[in-house]
């Protein structure tokens, strides 16, 4: 069987597995276990052990688990909601006060769990009885915690790029600084949108009571400082010990995770059963990310040695497109799985596959890392299996429909594309910040 039929025959049978709902790790590492006995007999066990081996040694992995206990941590000890209600009270009185609240809210605590699902979930828990309310259009309520929610794999520290940065092999650090830029742009546009349409259509977001607008001054000095700061003060000091290089991805995780249980101690919120739910479901969510990151890695690897990456690199240089067009269709293809598979396998499937791609058309392997996670954001919210509707969904009142969640999300999916223009017209949007970092190494 020639390389080019086997290479077809793989990506076939990854698709229609997944398609049929079968988990993607034993998909992938189900079919390069039989693909590689086919091809190279009994010693494909050896390259899953190679694979197995490689996993368990990269120190960068480390920081999943402790990142992710970061997250769960903030999110089971209620901080989240302190800082919603902060938030709220803040900024209140802008039009669509509320949305407006919703999206820097998400953006705050996206960040400290670097979780899609969590963030969702636990906003979409605080905001929409919030804005049902207050009578805000369904669509852009839900559209604005779909929307929030997703910067969670965008706006370090998060899970995502952790896991991308030894795949495409960039450095975690330099993926952590060239993403704050894009990811507090695409908040912006995100407030900034809400903002103008209740300015525009005041029914879609009215304003809140009398009493809850006229907090005085020092009443929302007094929550800023006391639920706003402290969880930003964490964000930015695991960031901070990575900008100046200070500590390692891993090491800024560990302090991470920490500050957090000090944090929940600080508001006694922090008891045994509460520790013991963010350690089980830290070992349930590493677990899985593991898994996957092992069989998918293993596929990956035999995929490469049967010839079929040479094959698809040699498919893709060889349309007639140029390099604008070479990259749309990759663009296209990781935006196209994403209706289908979520983000952890297309980044073991396309990352490895693109990226020398992408390195021998002469484009920046930091930029168009980028590219592909900002592409890779728009899959939480496009069908079918479009994740952050889901998580979304599962949590609202029965008045809330499906509908208006795919009908709210539209205008911040056109967010995301513009933002994504804007990326390839301005590299420097994600560039310009860790080039200015160095010089403080």
């Amino acid at each position: 069987m020639s390389v080019e039929l086997i290479t077809f025959f793989m990506f076939a049978s990854v698709l229609v597995c997944i398609l049929l709902g079968f988990p993607i790790a034993f998909v992938l590492g189900g079919l390069a276990a039989v693909f590689g006995y086919l091809q190279f007999g009994p010693a494909v066990a050896n390259i899953f052990m190679l694979r197995l081996f490689s996993v368990l040694q990269d120190n960068v992995l480390i920081a999943i688990p402790l990142f992710v206990l970061m997250g769960v941590v903030l999110e089971q000890t209620g901080i989240a909601g302190r800082l919603y209600d902060a938030v709220r009270l803040i900024l209140g009185r802008l039009p669509g006060g509320l949305a407006v609240a919703t999206v820097v809210t998400a953006t705050i605590f996206a960040a400290a769990t670097g979780v899609v699902g969590a963030a969702v979930v636990t906003i979409g828990l605080l905001a929409v009885p919030s804005m049902l309310k207050y009578n805000y259009s369904r669509p852009l309520a839900t559209g604005a915690i779909c929307a929030g929610g997703t910067l969670g794999i965008l706006i370090p520290p998060s899970i995502l790029l952790v896991v991308y940065g030894p795949i495409a092999g960039v450095s975690v650090g330099q993926l952590f600084i060239a993403s704050i830029v894009p990811g507090l742009l695409l908040s912006a546009f995100y407030i900034l949108y809400a903002v103008v349409l209740c300015s525009l259509r005041p029914e879609a977001g009215p304003p809140l009571s009398r009493e809850e607008a006229s907090v005085p001054a020092r009443r929302k000095l007094w929550l800023f400082v006391t639920s706003v700061l402290p969880v930003s003060l964490v964000i930015l000091a695991v960031l901070g010990t990575i900008f100046f290089g200070l500590a390692a991805p891993t090491e800024a995780a560990g302090f991470g995770a920490f500050a957090a249980l000090v944090l929940a101690a600080l508001y006694r919120r922090l008891t045994l059963a509460t520790l013991w739910k963010s350690v089980e479901n830290t070992l349930r969510v590493s677990a899985m990310i593991y898994l996957v990151l092992i069989a998918a890695g293993f596929f990956t690897n035999v995929f490469t040695r049967i010839g079929g990456g040479r094959v698809v690199r040699d498919v893709i240089l060889g349309l007639p497109f140029g390099e604008l067009g070479t990259l749309v269709v990759m663009l296209l293809f990781i935006f196209v799985l994403g209706m289908f598979i979520d983000w952890l396998g297309i980044i073991m499937i396309a990352v490895p596959l693109f990226t020398p791609i992408a390195t021998s058309l002469g484009y920046d392997q930091l930029w168009f890392s980028m590219m592909i996670i900002m592409v890779l954001q728009t899959s939480f919210m496009t069908p079918p299996f479009a994740y952050s509707i889901f998580y979304l969904k599962g949590i609202s009142p029965p008045e809330v429909k499906t509908t208006d969640i795919y009908v709210g999300v539209l205008p911040f999916l056109g967010l995301q594309a513009l933002v994504i223009v804007l990326l390839y017209f301005f590299p420097a949007i994600a560039l310009w910040l860790p080039s200015y970092m160095q010089q403080f190494r």
